[in-house]
């Protein structure tokens, strides 16, 4: 076996497995009488999902089946099978190289819960938005359906439950420290990310005979092993950010480790001695090939909170494909190992991917029936990937990576042209030119060198890098070329911007005003206080501020009456209650009524979740001394964050009232514009007073005072009336 991570060809470079009889499926089989009608008598590869299958590149398994088709191989669908039995995972036959699983474009507790932990009633993407389609971890579930329905065929985990899922991680769910996925689904491999680039490569060696226990050095791909695999150099993760002392943090640059030296929890931490790494005066490789960081085990940080941050600290760093070790942690008597992310597509491999042949409608097997999820962004156009941004409490870095992976202009106006001319009910409107963010098209560091070495966690945060391109000519000119195409009335911007970039590039701001804004622009400054926002990694409202007044002005230039919807979150770790009181403020200032709230969902891996969970700042190096960061929890402390962002709504006031009296901010109750909610009515009291008289408990009893920690930082002012009048939203 080769010792380092083999270097990586290009995604169609491979020679086609079936080269001459195979041709293009029209949709990819779902029934022993679609292989009958393509002539196949079984499929190479089986992707097990628990969405509905749509032909479609905003659908994961759509692309990665035409990936899969491109290269030559015989891909069939289950689509939301019946779990409670092997049967539904037996209709296609037995797969010649292995089944492929995924739970789907959403993780299926968040698709299935609410951030309350209410079960929801519907599913986006089922047909007729049918709840209950999926089961919960349903990654595990297919695979051990999978592995009951034909126990000696490979099993491959991905998608964005398996890969926010990859290491130990805490279940929001279960209130309680998970080890990796690997190992509750009984799987053969995990692949993270974006998985084209290792997709293909694991599927050429399987059919090539190789087994698939002996694949083991893959970008992309988690495995389970016993040791670390030959060659490598290991280093532990305390000597790298040393938990509990307070030093200077080493450059992650360079990796000395003095082994004789190492730290005291590297002992408890439950992973293998280290293997010291000796570099020779001659030798020239960069200090992170070949080398793998030892996490505290799974058995430790499931227990310890401080190990838990720090080893979330780690993996965070450990994300840039270009120089980001290997990671490995134990799990009893076994290590999960995962090797480096993927390298990213190329913008020739981006088109690629987007240019094979996608009905872009459903499977006929659904019918008439509407898929939500599908009529949301049937005609919308995917324009890049990857986030740069950072934000704590999002998925889209952890999962697609910091680097932006950007298609040609020319791919996509090529499937403008499509949807105008092919797609079903076009009328010549295209619904969002987008992705994770509205406006990092083509936007990459400009070092080649900086962004290869990069550990940042953020490239806008604290503040905008200076390597950091933040011109927007590119999207510009691509705006304009796609609103100008024949039969295309319109091209709106729907996907969230970033305007803290915006406002480097005040033309993008104009051409966003002017042509691209359907009357209202969401984006989200997430809070106004500085406390919740340093833990998100958001910038300050000053950034809001200056975009909303460029947008104003160039809204109003063009006889236009738009608005701004600003998105917050409520009951995100480092929220006090006078942080949420003052965000209410706020709003009342701004005549904003929000119609639709969106409380903190505690992801797997996100860093916001570490903070959730264990209370600890893991932005900055875990010490004894590391920031207290204080957290919502509980559903009565929850819903009281949550209902001050809905201030308006009388089912909130009696609630926000009790909170009020227990902050000493009584001052805030009142009929005036400089009141946040009305004092109680009579029809309140009297209603009070029969649940007494019943001997129910009051809702006012339910708030109860803030917890330890929420303590006030200082007052809150009260609204000066008239300000800033905005729409209602």
């Amino acid at each position: 076996m080769q010792a380092s991570i083999k270097a990586e060809r290009g995604l169609f470079s491979y020679p086609k497995y079936w080269p001459h009889c195979l041709g293009t499926a029209p949709f990819l089989p779902m029934s022993k009488e679609e292989m009958d009608e393509l002539g196949w008598d079984s499929c190479d590869v089986i992707l097990v999902t628990g969405d509905a299958y749509v032909d479609h590149p905003s659908f994961g398994m759509a692309v990665i089946g035409r990936v899969l088709e491109a290269h030559g191989f015989r891909v069939g669908i289950i689509a939301q099978p019946n779990w409670h039995s092997k049967d539904d995972f037996m209709r296609l036959g037995k797969p010649n190289l292995y089944f492929g699983v995924t739970a789907g474009n959403m993780d299926s507790m968040i698709n299935r819960y609410t951030a309350d932990k209410k079960l929801r009633h519907d599913d986006a993407y089922t047909p007729g938005n049918e709840g209950g389609k999926r089961p919960d971890r349903a990654v595990t579930v297919y695979s051990q359906r999978c592995r009951e329905a034909f126990k000696d065929v490979p099993i491959v985990i991905g998608g964005i439950e398996a890969s926010l899922r990859r290491i130990a991680h805490y279940d929001y769910w279960s209130e309680k420290v998970r080890r990796s996925v690997l190992f509750d689904a009984k799987a053969d491999m995990l692949m993270f990310g974006n998985a084209e680039r290792p997709l293909v490569e694991i599927t050429h060696r399987l059919a090539a005979g190789e087994p698939i226990q002996e694949i083991r050095n893959v970008r992309g791909t988690a495995i389970i092993v016993r040791q670390a695999l030959e060659e490598w150099q290991g280093v532990d993760s305390t000597s790298l950010d040393r938990p509990g002392k307070i030093d200077p943090i080493p450059s992650p640059y360079q990796v000395e480790p003095d082994c004789d030296k190492a730290d005291d929890n590297s002992s408890q931490n439950g992973s293998i001695d280290a293997k010291p790494i000796v570099v020779q005066p001659a030798e020239r490789r960069k200090p992170w090939e070949n080398v793998y960081v030892k996490l505290p085990a799974y058995e430790t940080v499931k227990d310890n909170k401080s190990l838990y941050a720090h080893t979330s600290r780690i993996l965070h760093q450990e994300t840039n494909p270009g120089c980001a070790r290997a990671l490995m942690q134990r799990h009893g008597d076994r290590h999960i190992w995962i090797n480096p992310p993927a390298m990213p597509l190329e913008t020739e491999e981006m088109d690629a991917v987007f240019d094979l042949p996608y009905q872009r409608v459903p499977h006929p097997a659904y019918g008439d029936a509407k898929i939500p999820a599908y009529e949301m962004i049937r005609f919308s156009i995917n324009i890049m990937r990857g986030c740069y941004g950072g934000c704590t409490f999002c998925s889209i870095t952890e999962h697609e990576g910091r680097i932006i992976q950007s298609r040609s202009e020319d791919s996509i106006i090529r499937e403008i042209e499509q949807i105008r001319d092919t797609v079903p009910g076009f009328t010549g409107v295209i619904s969002d030119l987008g992705g994770p963010t509205a406006n990092m098209y083509r936007l990459r560091c400009k070092s080649p060198k900086a962004e290869a070495t990069c550990r940042r966690p953020s490239c806008v945060y604290p503040s905008i890098c200076a390597h950091m391109d933040t011109d927007h000519t590119p999207t510009i000119n691509l705006y304009r070329r796609a609103r100008n195409l024949p039969g295309v009335k319109k091209v709106l911007i729907a996907s969230g911007v970033r305007y803290d970039l915006a406002v480097e590039d005040p033309n993008y701001v104009k051409e966003l005003a002017l042509h691209h804004t359907g009357g209202y622009l969401k984006i989200a400054p997430e809070h106004t206080e500085e406390g919740p926002l340093s833990k998100m990694m958001k910038p300050g409202m000053g950034s809001y501020y200056r975009f909303k007044e460029l947008f104003d002005k160039y809204s109003a230039e063009a006889g236009k009456k738009q608005y701004l919807i600003p998105y917050f979150i409520a009951s995100h770790p480092g929220t006090t209650d006078e942080d949420m009181l003052n965000l209410a403020i706020w709003l009342k200032e701004n005549r904003f009524k929000l119609d639709q709230v969106q409380n903190f969902y505690p992801s797997p891996m996100a860093t916001a979740t570490t903070m959730y969970h264990t209370e600890v700042n893991s932005l900055r190096k875990v010490t004894k001394d590391s920031e207290h960061v204080p957290s919502a929890k509980g559903e009565i402390h929850r819903r009281l964050h949550k209902a001050m962002l809905r201030y308006h709504d009388p089912k909130n006031f009696a609630q926000i009232r009790a909170a009020l009296k227990n902050m000493g901010r009584e001052d805030l109750i009142g009929r005036g514009p400089q009141h946040l909610v009305p004092p109680e009515s009579a029809d309140e009291k009297r209603q009070k007073a029969q649940k007494a008289r019943r001997g129910e408990r009051a809702l006012t009893k339910h708030t109860g005072l803030p917890p330890k920690g929420f303590r006030s930082k200082g007052k809150a002012k009260a609204p000066a009336p008239g300000r800033n009048r905005q729409a209602k939203r």
